[in-house]
């Protein structure tokens, strides 16, 4: 029996949930990226890195070429960037929502006398 699209959705979304994940995404929407540069950028340990790297390679989503002892990594088509753009907009959204709210809150506060 066939993965309903909304059980696929969600394990895609599971698979993106990792900060470094996130962070390696961001920084893939720039261009193919060496994993030394990648490392600079995230500062964690490089086997935690190549662990992430490693999940992202197999779910398709990034793919890899070594180019003698450096292996440079990519992001494997277009729609992740506009996720990720997408994602930036959203949150926006969200916090600015937030952020009206907590002015809204701040301004009906009455001094207690």
């Amino acid at each position: 029996m066939p993965v309903p699209l909304y059980q696929a959705k969600a394990e895609f979304f599971r698979m993106l949930g990792h900060p470094v994940r996130i962070r390696v995404l961001e920084l893939l929407q720039d261009g193919p990226t060496a994993v030394r540069d990648l490392l600079a950028e995230i500062e964690i340990e490089p086997a935690a890195l190549s662990q992430q790297l490693a999940v992202l390679r197999r779910s398709g989503i990034v793919t890899s070429t070594r180019e003698g002892s450096t292996v440079i990594y990519q992001l494997a088509g277009g729609d992740v960037a506009e996720l990720m753009r997408a994602a930036r907009r959203i949150l926006t959204e969200m916090l600015a929502g937030q952020n009206e709210l907590l002015a809204e809150l701040r301004e009906a506060e009455v001094p207690n006398r």
